[in-house]
């Protein structure tokens, strides 16, 4: 594992040279080939040392990390044109990439909050830095107190263990269980909030809508999954307290996803009801851990990783229309169809793949998240039926609106999409709809 953390460090240097832009894209895709040739057990951790591992959710969600960093590049290339601070836009990528690697991989738990709390530095700098209008700093805000709020009681609990136990590593902890009630909320709460949990979700819409593109990609395609990552490894020696209270965390995400679906339809800003989506799908995937079978926890990672691509597509479908209007609304981007039907083509595949359509990841976790939860509880299906519904009614809602109708009469110039926007949406939706075909390798063991 150090081999590849010391590969991101030098290349630091590579992000102040000129004319660089292109070639820290092709080197961190190189970096995720090697990663990828990486020989694995997949049964057990592997490369384990005192400080690094790698099992199965850690290589999924790194690979992950490494794929939407070099898209972002990708789908940033206007700061390029512009000359807009681009060394320091690839210096803030390189540094949020070292530390979500450093995240996804260490065996420490005080070293997995210091990582986990320091990558919101570098989403906070790309939404203040990149951000197109001045509610961008609210919005910086409302990221920062939102999750700093909820991490004070974690770090509080991390202390509390070490001074039980005598250790933090993560794969010793396994074979304890705590049955401490205020010890359990202290932990839980920071990954409900970084998920986001129904009635902690507020930031999340608030920091899409402000953030550039860069900050939408990496916000829906990792940050969110941090929560879920967390909630995975601390559930472990959290069993038999969690089995006993998971019934206030499922009610509360079944209840806010079907809301949160319903609250879709209301709005008018594209990336807003984007964002509000990533809210629905999140809740369902709290669901599935917190049940603690095989089902959930299966259907929960592979549904962070579906999403993790699906949205971040939709956001660099959102960000193509509004570089060439100037505008995420609904009604200004109606009829989008006459102009660019390349594109519109691609908003089909993606939203389809939003609401759960073969071949699509989203559906395999889909249908084990509902195994999962319906075997918790009988009545946990009619949520599931409504949110399942409305997942495609949103979907089909956003298509609609966008794609037909009239289009807007102030349009008088306008240029389809370029081969690098058709390449990015394609990296996009090939690995979501094509790793189905070789499941087996993501399986959970």
């Amino acid at each position: 594992m150090m081999k590849f953390l010391f590969y991101m460090i030098f290349m630091i240097p590579l992000c102040f040279m000129s004319n660089m832009f292109w070639l820290v894209q092709m080197l961190l895709l190189l970096l995720m080939f090697m990663f990828m040739n990486m020989s694995m057990n997949f049964m057990n951790y592997n490369n384990l040392s005192y400080v690094y591992s790698c099992d199965m959710i850690s290589f999924g969600l790194i690979l992950l990390s490494i794929w939407i960093c070099f898209l972002m590049i990708m789908s940033s290339e206007n700061l390029l044109k512009l000359n807009y601070y681009v060394n320091f836009f690839l210096l803030n990528i390189m540094f949020l990439m070292i530390l979500l690697f450093l995240t996804f991989s260490v065996m420490n738990l005080f070293l997995f909050y210091l990582f986990f709390e320091g990558s919101l530095i570098p989403t906070l700098l790309l939404i203040v830095g990149w951000g197109y209008q001045p509610e961008r700093l609210q919005a910086g805000v409302y990221l920062i107190f939102y999750t700093l709020f909820a991490s004070l009681p974690l770090l509080m609990g991390i202390f509390f263990l070490y001074g039980k136990m005598d250790t933090m590593m993560i794969y010793f902890l396994k074979f304890f269980n705590l049955n401490f009630l205020i010890l359990y909320f202290c932990m839980v709460l920071a990954f409900l909030v970084k998920m986001p949990m129904y009635f902690v979700h507020l930031w999340l819409p608030k920091a899409h809508v402000e953030a550039p593109v860069s900050g939408s990609m990496i916000l829906a395609g990792i940050m969110l999954k941090l929560g879920g990552y967390g909630l995975l490894r601390i559930l472990v020696f959290l069993q038999e307290i969690n089995l006993k209270l998971n019934y206030i965390w499922l009610i509360i995400s079944l209840v806010g996803g079907f809301y949160i679906s319903l609250k879709c339809f209301c709005q008018v800003d594209i990336k807003s009801l984007i964002a509000y989506s990533s809210v629905s799908h999140m809740s369902i995937v709290i669901g599935g851990i917190m049940v603690m079978n095989y089902w959930g926890y299966f259907g929960s990672y592979i549904m962070m990783i579906g999403h993790g691509l699906c949205s971040s597509g939709m956001f660099c479908l959102a960000n193509i229309n509004y570089e060439r209007l100037n505008s995420r609304s609904l009604y200004i981007n109606s009829g989008m169809m006459n102009f660019m039907p390349s594109m519109s083509l691609w908003w089909f595949l993606l939203l389809s793949s939003n609401m759960s359509a073969p071949p699509s990841l989203n559906l395999l976790g889909e249908i084990s998240l509902m195994n999962s939860l319906i075997s918790w509880s009988k009545l946990s299906m009619f949520m599931l039926m409504l949110m399942s519904f409305f997942s495609a009614g949103y979907s089909l809602y956003l298509y609609s609106y966008t794609q037909h109708g009239k289009f807007y009469q102030g349009l008088y110039s306008f240029y389809s999409g370029v081969s690098r926007e058709y390449l990015l949406l394609m990296l996009h939706w090939l690995p979501l709809n094509m790793m189905i075909l070789k499941i087996e390798y993501l399986m959970i063991n």
